[in-house]
């Protein structure tokens, strides 16, 4: 099941990614990426549920982004790993279901393959603070 569901994330991310370059209808262009990409996917419900997650809850999402990587202003931010970051804090944050620790290795996982070579550290590094902020206290 896991691997489906890294599936999904992956192509909630680039779905993410073109949504910034073309300004198409993100559910739509998440349903093509899908029958592309993963037409065999059982987890197309969760797809779609994070990709709404993560729209509806874009602006809270920029603010914790900003707060957790103020080095770095979030328009400067390669557009894959905010996008990225952008599914992992969803997770982190506003969803109960998923650990923590998977959302980072999730999204990690995702930026060694698709990032550059500083990505999965900065993913991490943004990520891992978010968890402490917002988890440590339901441990």
């Amino acid at each position: 099941m896991a691997s489906y569901r890294h599936l999904a994330r992956t192509c909630v991310m680039q779905t993410l990614f073109s949504v910034e370059f073309r300004k198409d209808d993100a559910k739509k262009l998440l349903g093509r990426i899908l029958e592309e990409f993963a037409p065999k996917l059982t987890e197309q419900e969760f797809a779609y549920d994070t990709l709404d997650g993560v729209l509806k809850n874009k602006a809270k999402i920029k603010k914790i982004i900003q707060k957790f990587a103020p080095q770095w202003p979030v328009e400067k931010i390669a557009r894959i790993d905010r996008a990225i970051l952008e599914i992992g804090i969803y997770e982190i944050v506003f969803t109960e279901d998923i650990p923590p620790v998977v959302a980072i290795n999730e999204s990690i996982e995702i930026a060694k393959h698709y990032g550059d070579d500083n990505s999965p550290k900065f993913i991490n590094g943004v990520l891992s603070s978010v968890m402490k902020k917002y988890k440590s206290d339901k441990k």
